[in-house]
């Protein structure tokens, strides 16, 4: 059997475990060694699963991954939803559909520092559900901006999966960073554009606002205080260069526990959930990326990645059909994988293919990150639907997934601008790092 062949049942055995509910970074380490051991014999696959464990453990831009959990965990405990909900109602009070308008804006701040799609959904959902099921709003719109406000969170900084593609990539952290923060605030124009037009379409899904005085807009961002100076000290240090992304990342970790002492949410109760949720979460991470890394050698010895971004490459179609080709990919395997493992499994396979086809690399960060947003809505897996229905029992699964699908459309017209406009993601990177 070639080895092009071996790479190929490996991949096919580590999805067929994945489905089958394997852990999916013990599947990796198990189809990456058992692969391994086909290729190189006992001695060899030793020899990765001895080096690459303690090597990726050892990895020092990944000690910015437990700062930013941690930062995220204590913002998502400190309190500030309400506020931070409060504050976006009144300001697009004015405003179509303002309290689901107010749940992307709130979901795209909070997301700005928690980072995380599960604790967006589960902290803009808790606040803004029971307001918009008061008013009589739609459940299906309710629902559906409400998901659709969890993909945010990973889009603008700080966000997990770009730290992991970075890392994997040999990217810069901080260009991707500051390459989400305009697709990202493209996102949340398009979904409230998106929601306006279809409250206009539909009166019924929504009902007629209630204007808020300036008084009372301004009056309201005495909430956002605390979330300015937090973003101001980690994302403004980064990007003018006083911190590192690790500096920065710590900094912010220290600066969320501060913030939770004067939102007076600090108890030793929090701060043991705080602790422990970013144990598991950061644990789970490394799992991910040990996993990834076995697997990824024993890819990078059968040399099928490269195999294949030589044979798309010498394909007479356009790079623009092979790159539609991936997000395809990408987009069925988001059905069924949450978004870190499936970073982590296919950037081995896929980056080289696009780097060959001379798409940037910061760039296919963004996309890529868009079309894990849209994996975390879409059926079966759908990890912000499922997160939606465990706060709100009562409302059927089969509602939500209808609430999200106009959205779906608006996150795959976004992937078409940013295809089209590809500097939307790339000026303010070669702006900030030139």
């Amino acid at each position: 059997m070639s080895l092009t062949m071996i790479a190929i049942l490996g991949v096919c055995v580590m999805i067929a475990l994945i489905l089958m509910g394997m852990n999916v970074g013990m599947s990796m380490v198990l189809v990456g060694f058992a692969g391994l051991l086909a290729v190189k014999g006992w001695t060899g696959a030793l020899g990765f699963l001895r080096q690459v464990p303690a090597t990726q453990a050892m990895t020092y831009s990944f000690t910015v991954i437990p700062m930013f959990v941690l930062m995220g965990n204590a913002v998502f405990r400190s309190g500030i939803s309400d506020g931070l909900f409060d504050a976006s109602r009144k300001w697009l009070s004015r405003v179509p559909g303002n309290l689901a308008c107010a749940s992307v804006v709130a979901s795209a701040i909070f997301g700005a520092i928690c980072g995380s799609t599960i604790a967006t959904t589960a902290t803009i959902g808790t606040v803004a559900l029971p307001k918009m099921r008061e008013a009589g709003y739609s459940e299906k719109l309710a629902a559906g901006v409400i998901c659709i406000g969890g993909g945010i969170g990973i889009m603008i900084p700080p966000s997990t999966p770009m730290i992991i593609y970075g890392v994997a990539t040999e990217n810069s952290i901080g260009e991707l960073f500051a390459a989400g923060i305009l697709p990202g605030i493209l996102m949340a124009v398009l979904y409230i554009l998106a929601i306006i037009i279809m409250v206009k379409l539909d009166p019924s899904l929504a009902p007629v606002s209630t204007k808020c005085s300036w008084a009372e807009r301004f009056k309201s961002l005495r909430h956002l205080v605390g979330i300015v100076i937090l973003f101001l000290i980690v994302l403004g240090g980064l990007f003018s260069g006083i911190f590192t992304v690790n500096e920065a990342a710590a900094i912010g970790a220290l600066a969320s526990l501060v913030l939770m002492f004067f939102r007076h949410s600090f108890t030793w109760r929090n701060f043991y959930n705080v602790i422990m949720d970013t144990i598991t979460t950061s644990g789970m991470v490394l799992l991910l990326v040990i996993g990834a890394s076995v697997f990824g050698s024993f890819l990078t010895v059968t040399k099928l990645p490269t195999t294949l971004a030589s044979w798309l490459t010498g394909l007479d179609v356009s790079r623009y059909v092979v790159l539609l080709l991936l997000i395809v990919i990408y987009f069925i395997l988001g059905m069924i994988m949450d978004e870190l493992p499936m970073v982590l499994l296919t950037i081995p396979i896929f980056y080289p293919v696009i780097t060959s086809l001379g798409f940037d690399s910061i760039w296919f960060g963004v996309i890529i990150i868009l079309v894990t947003a849209l994996g975390n809505i879409t059926p079966p897996v759908g990890v912000c639907c499922f997160v939606l229905s465990g706060i709100a029992k009562d409302i059927p699964l089969t509602t939500i997934f209808r609430g999200i699908w106009p959205f779906v459309m608006v996150l795959l017209l976004t992937i078409v601008i940013l295809t089209i406009f590809p500097s939307i993601a790339t000026w303010l990177p070669s702006l900030l790092y030139a």
